[in-house]
């Protein structure tokens, strides 16, 4: 069975976001795979090991998001693609989805797509199901537990009401929740083969494909604007004197 797993390079989660002259910055904060792919990659390993078949991990970026590849290399995925071209720089949503179906495409033959829930510097969420619609396949999404007999399989959704039981036939894409169990930590092993991989990169032109118009940018960002906060501290003899006080001053300000 052919496996893929679609993750993303994002800032560390303690990052913070500098903006000047409507330009986002990061700072010094390192780089790191998207701690969502993170349970994308363990649900794809776990479907390896119970049916056969390899995982091939996919990623769009530029030459430093071959080290969040080399780290799902390093928990055991078999080999890797870095879609990278600087036509899809400053890319949405729909960009992203168009670009990772277009690879799932040419690799040809998958049967199981995994994500992770969203990227935790986006926090939108619809690639995988975007990236869905344009592959014509079922999305079986906020994926707990995942069970796949012969070309169907059986998926416990963690949604707010509770858990939701959906099945679908194979080919199909899944995105994953922390429910689904904690992701395997690179093995030494792993770390090495990681290191020595050669991580092919492929363009949009290698897709034979366009370079996707955003339906959404960001032409400008800034800074919320300043504002002026006073405290004022009411005093008096008595919790009723007080309270006195505090409604004459609630009634002035027109609060109420």
């Amino acid at each position: 069975m052919k496996i893929v797993v679609c993750i993303k390079q994002v800032p560390d989660s303690a990052a913070k976001v500098v903006v000047e002259n409507g330009k986002v910055s990061w700072g010094d904060a390192p780089l790191v795979i998207n701690p969502w792919d993170e349970y994308a990659v363990e649900a794809a390993l776990q479907q390896k090991e119970a049916l056969g078949g390899t995982v091939t991990a996919i990623s769009i970026g530029g030459e430093g998001a071959k080290e969040a590849i080399k780290h799902a290399l390093a928990m055991g995925a078999d080999d890797a693609i870095l879609v990278n071209d600087p036509a899809l720089a400053g890319m949405d949503t729909q960009a992203a989805s168009q670009t990772l179906a277009a690879a799932i495409d040419k690799i040809g033959g998958v049967e199981m797509a995994f994500f992770g829930r969203q990227a935790i510097d986006g926090d939108a969420g619809l690639v995988p199901s975007q990236s869905a619609r344009l592959l014509g396949w079922p999305a079986l999404t906020l994926a707990a537990v995942i069970k796949v007999d012969g070309g169907n399989v059986r998926v416990e959704r963690a949604i707010e009401e509770g858990r939701q039981i959906v099945a679908a036939k194979l080919p199909a894409v899944f995105s994953l929740v922390k429910d689904f169990g904690e992701p395997r930590y690179p093995s030494f092993m792993g770390i090495r083969k990681a290191a020595r991989a050669e991580i092919p990169s492929w363009t949009l032109a290698d897709l034979a494909l366009a370079a996707p118009a955003p339906v959404i940018a960001w032409p400008e960002l800034m800074n919320p604007p300043s504002r002026e906060v006073t405290c004022e501290i009411i005093g008096g003899g008595s919790p009723e004197e007080i309270a006195g006080r505090l409604a004459d001053k609630i009634l002035a300000e027109k609060v109420l």
